[in-house]
């Protein structure tokens, strides 16, 4: 079994990441989706969140010149500072936006001009908040190395908007391994693959399609 296959069951058995394609979850930006990720949870786990770090630190391994590991707010902190600690680098976080009092800062912690960082979310769906906080670090003259997350949904407009930001990222695990895993796992049956796949082509418009057909 893979290392991404193996991250994805896990997740499965913690429900961390749930499918229901029965009845579709409603996510913040309004789209209606047969699967859920909260990878939130892992931190709950001791074993797990080692599993976790273990993999964020085998993709840093692609980035042996960082300097920095930077957390994408709120998500990403939590792992960004165990995959810190774990390779003795300096640590911050990067804010969706600058606070609106006290110092007004959208990075909490230290970066300097010039400093290569790393970053790190914890999952990777169109890209919008991981490219976000890559163009805000960008800004005060770093070098953003890439973005490390532990999952991806596998979007073609995900691989796009990173390419357009000259930008790499690596996912720890992967929709297409999560599905594969579920189907040997019995979490779902091959009807229900079928489903999550056809969802995955269009996720934006998989719902009303559904109701029409």
């Amino acid at each position: 079994m893979s290392f991404s296959i193996r991250i994805a069951e896990k997740l499965l058995q913690i429900n961390a990441i749930k499918l229901n394609p029965q009845n579709p979850f409603t996510w913040a930006s309004g789209i209606r989706s047969p699967i859920y990720c909260d990878n939130r949870l892992s931190l709950s786990y001791p074993d797990i969140r080692s599993e976790v770090c273990a993999g964020l630190v085998e993709l840093s391994l692609s980035f042996p010149e960082c300097d920095v590991i930077a957390g994408v707010a709120t998500a990403g902190i939590p792992h960004g500072m165990l995959l810190a600690h774990k390779l003795n680098k300096p640590f911050a976080y990067v804010r969706s936006k600058a606070k609106g009092h006290g110092r007004q800062n959208q990075i909490e912690g230290i970066l300097e001009s010039g400093q290569k960082v790393l970053l790190v979310e914890d999952l990777i769906s169109t890209g919008g908040s991981a490219l976000q906080a890559v163009n805000a670090v960008r800004e005060i003259g770093c070098e953003v190395l890439g973005v490390l997350a532990i999952f991806t949904y596998s979007f073609p407009k995900a691989k796009k908007a990173f390419d357009d930001n000259a930008c790499a990222f690596a996912t720890i695990t992967n929709y297409p391994d999560l599905l594969k895993c579920a189907v040997e796992k019995n979490y779902i049956s091959v009807a229900d693959h079928s489903t999550l796949e056809n969802w995955s082509r269009n996720p934006e418009h998989w719902f009303s399609n559904l109701n029409k057909s």
